[in-house]
């Protein structure tokens, strides 16, 4: 196979991803192997391939290459999400872009532009994903609102119910305004907002004077129905057992006590508002208040809002501001800052409001699920995420599971004519119930009426790592007895509850079991200046032109090189450069090994031989210490050991140490471990650069057809000498001792030179230090040589003798040029310690620095006025 002169990546990613697909490399089938199985955390299925996937997917991919490469049977199932919210306002948007309204469609038209939507955008990220080098089992791709994963959640909605754990009921909800539905807690993020704390007249019925009440809100004040105060507040007891005036509509309400009043807000008066906001509700619920909710869903003001009705509730509040200054019900306005909660996907400030929703009682089912990580039977990665997760197990509410969309499954529950409903997972079976429970055997299809709404999006992917296997629809088939629990999940911390907490929730409850092992999170990608990143700040940059630029490899290895787990990336496209750098010097690296003309009749040189068995030592010693980053899931460590093996060791000393001399050949024992060290490394490197380990492992030998690299076992951890390596790492410093001195002098590296030894020296390593450092001899002597140009490494000293190998007057005058300079700097930090001022204030460590400075200057100065003396004797 001949390889050309620069590695090309787009030409052999192509090539051998084809091979992987038309030889069905990815796919697995239980077997009597060991499992090893990864589900991907499905993406949107109109989405596509961002930064943080980017990282995310190669991660799982270095984990089923690797597991491939134990000999396990590897499994990595790729699919993708429905995603209710996302997908639904794109539809929204590209209807409202051809003039048509969602509420202008019934539920079937729309849903049928939906579908069509996810068609011809939908899995568009899958195939991205397999520029990457992504090694999933294709053929098991699932989609959340696929029949087999719709069934699962179905049967899981009946379930649920049927064991009292879902119910239906008034709640106070977060709206989003935008997207017109309800949300869970978990989809709201808190803001700090820069607002205005007005405080507003009530004016008390019956008296001259006024109440006044501090609020955020003022346009809320139209869905009052209280005040309340705190019962041990003196300076508002002359309000007990009023009734005050709303301001501007003068409707009546009482002045209630309640102990949860804050006396030291605003003016210790509260407006109770139970409609709009959950402690008014509580309030409400409490004393028996009247409720008015005054919002449409889509956050404008109804009939309830009087002369606002139809306008926006930011718009009332600039208005109702200037209504009331004007009315003199405004006391005053002050600046005031406060968190504000915006929905997750729209990024609008959402509404508590009063809603008809579906709930799933939580408590009872996350007792398991907070149990197994405490005691580490699913390890979190890092640890220091176990604190968050117990938090929020520990305060755990009730899961808000309907949402108001088409685009989703449909809630299983079926309303009669009479009243009341029934759950089914098919209307056919809703309407058997219903005419048990109706008694009316002659009802119809036609008379239920099933519930509008959608289940949340999360609602279908908890039961993921179930339901890809069709766990729930069949609990005992093969696949899923077989692979799950799954092995590793990797996924972003950011849905620590949406997701994974949810999905270990659902797999006590329905396998009695983990889901997985372990939960690997990732960082948020970030730009080199820390900021996250976004279009709108252009800082992110396009994964495939990445790829384009760099090759995959080059990628894949930037992204890992900046990946702890559980820290933030700092990504820099320079790394994607070390990244193609580290290709091109592999390739360069092999195509030297593979032009080198073999002599079967020559012996092997001393000095490969010494070489041979230190790389073998080092080696074993990397592939030990590979394994234990892995299995503690350090993988950019992991990576960088082999990196630094392949670049410093490999490349920078084992080839230059048994290379043939120019134009030689090389014997047949050294050329054959060079090559079998190549094996080794490719091996080690091929989950983190899948497709150059590929291409030379091919062309090292000839392979079969079918053959390839990542069904290859890894090199396994054999026993090594650590004083082997040691002692090769003296000859290493003693070659560079030897370079240094050719290099400060100018010696040409044909030149032979001899080396003076003073002090104790190995000489088992002697063929190495004489061939690399090109040496006439190695000479133990008591005295080195006049002008002989020496260096310590460790206590022993090592002198190189010039001879005529040195210009005199060149040397001289470089020597001269030198100490004046030295002699300048040193006058330089003498006058800045001699200045009495500077050494008083100035910190000790500075002041120290500067002394370190000037007893530097006067070593170096001695020493070159040594070398100046000698070299005119």
């Amino acid at each position: 196979m001949e390889l050309a002169s620069k590695y090309n990546p787009a030409e052999v990613e192509s090539k051998w991803y084809k091979y992987w697909m038309d030889n069905n490399l990815f796919a697995s089938k239980p077997d009597g192997r060991e499992p090893y199985c990864i589900v991907i955390p499905p993406p949107n299925v109109t989405g596509v391939l961002h930064m943080g996937h980017m990282l995310n997917n190669t991660i799982q991919d270095i984990l089923v290459r690797r597991a491939r490469m134990l000999g396990k049977n590897a499994c990595w199932v790729p699919g993708t999400d429905h995603a209710s919210i996302a997908t639904e306002a794109k539809v929204v948007n590209k209807l409202a872009a051809e003039g048509i309204k969602k509420t202008d469609l019934s539920r079937e038209e729309f849903l049928k532009h939906a579908w069509e939507w996810t068609d011809k955008h939908g899995g568009i990220i899958l195939e991205q994903l397999k520029k990457l080098g992504a090694s999933c089992d294709w053929d098991r791709t699932c989609f959340t609102m696929d029949a087999v994963r719709s069934e699962s959640v179905l049967k899981v909605f009946v379930d649920l119910f049927e064991k009292g754990l879902i119910y239906r009921g008034v709640r106070m909800v977060n709206w989003d305004p935008k997207a017109l539905t309800a949300l869970s807690d978990e989809e709201v993020i808190f803001k700090e907002q820069q607002g205005k704390l007005y405080y507003l007249r009530y004016k008390i019925v019956g008296e001259e004077g006024y109440a006044v009440v501090a609020t955020t809100r003022p346009e809320t004040i139209l869905g009052d129905t209280a005040m309340c105060i705190n019962p041990n507040d003196e300076k508002n007891a002359h309000l007990r057992g009023k009734k005050v005036l709303v301001p501007l509509v003068n409707r009546e309400i009482p002045v209630i006590q309640d102990e949860y009043v804050d006396v030291e807000f605003g003016t210790g008066c509260l407006k109770v508002t139970p409609a709009h906001d959950v402690n008014d509700y509580m309030l409400g619920e409490k004393y028996n208040l009247e409720t008015i909710d005054i919002f449409n869903d889509n956050g404008t003001l109804n009939d309830h809002g009087a002369q606002y009705a139809g306008l926006d509730r930011f718009d009332v509040r600039k208005q109702i501001e200037k209504d009331l200054v004007e009315a003199d019900l405004m006391e005053k306005v002050e600046a005031y800052t406060n968190k504000v909660g915006f929905s997750e996907r729209t990024d609008v400030p959402i509404e508590p409001k009063l809603s008809m929703q579906w709930f799933l009682k939580m408590e009872q089912l996350a007792k398991p699920a907070l149990d197994s990580v405490m005691n580490d039977d699913i390890k979190l990665v890092p640890a220091k995420f176990k604190n968050t997760y117990r938090h929020w197990m520990e305060n755990v509410k009730d899961w808000c599971i309907s949402r108001q969309l088409w685009w989703g499954h449909r809630i299983p529950a079926y309303f009669l004519p009479q009243g009341g409903y029934v759950v089914a997972e098919t209307p056919e079976q809703a309407l058997e119930i219903a005419r048990q429970k109706s008694g009316d055997a002659n009802l119809q299809l036609s008379d239920l009426r099933q519930d509008e709404d959608c289940l949340d999006t999360w609602f279908s992917s908890w039961l993921w790592p179930i339901s890809v296997f069709d766990g729930i629809n069949n609990p005992e088939n093969e696949e899923i007895k077989y692979y799950y629990p799954t092995n590793d999940l990797v996924t972003g911390p950011d849905i620590l509850f949406f997701w994974v907490a949810r999905m270990i929730i659902s797999g006590y409850e329905y396998r009695n079991e983990m889901p997985f092992e372990n939960v690997y999170l990732t960082g948020i990608v970030r730009d080199k200046l820390g900021r996250k990143m976004s279009k709108s700040l252009g800082n992110s940059p396009e994964p495939l032109a990445l790829i384009e630029t760099f090759g995959a490899d080059g990628v894949r290895m930037g992204m890992m090189l900046a990946a702890p787990a559980g820290n933030d990336i700092h990504f820099d496209e320079a790394l994607c450069e070390q990244g193609r750098n580290f290709n091109n010097k592999i390739w360069n690296a092999f195509r030297l090994v593979k032009g080198w003309e073999v002599d079967e009749t020559l012996s092997q040189p001393e000095s490969a031989a010494i070489a041979i068995k230190w790389f073998d030592a080092l080696l074993n010693r990397t592939i030990a210490d590979v394994n234990d980053s892995m299995d503690k899931y350090r993988i950019s460590e992991a990576l960088m050991e082999i990196y630094k093996l392949f670049w410093d060791e490999f490349s920078s000393w084992y080839l230059e140490m048994v290379k043939p001399a120019y134009q030689q050949p090389i014997d047949k024992a050294t050329y054959e471990a060079t090559l079998g060290f190549f094996d080794a490394l490719l091996k080690l490197l091929h989950p983190y650069m899948p497709f150059i380990t590929e291409e030379l492992w091919q062309a090292t030998y000839e392979r079969a057809e079918g053959e390839s690299l990542m069904t290859q076992l890894l090199p396994e951890a054999k026993s090594f000498d650590a004083s082997l390596i040691e002692e090769v790492e003296i000859a290493k410093e003693i070659i560079t001792g030897v370079r240094n001195v050719r290099a400060q002098k100018n010696i040409p590296n044909k030149e032979a030179v001899l080396l003076e030894i003073l002090g104790e020296h190995n000489a088992n390593n002697n063929p190495l230090i004489l061939k690399l450092s090109n040496l006439s001899g190695l000479n133990v002597v008591s005295e080195k040589s006049t002008g002989a140009v020496s260096f310590l490494v460790g206590t022993s000293e090592y002198a190189v003798p010039l001879g005529n190998l040195l210009n005199v007057e060149e040397e001289l005058k470089k020597l001269n040029e030198e100490l004046i300079y030295q002699q300048g700097f040193l006058v330089s930090v003498q006058r800045k310690l001699s200045n009495e001022k500077f050494v008083a204030n100035a910190k000790p460590e500075v002041v120290d620095a500067e002394r370190k400075k000037q007893s530097d200057a006067e070593s170096k100065i001695k020493s070159i006025e040594e070398s100046i003396a000698s070299l005119k004797k």
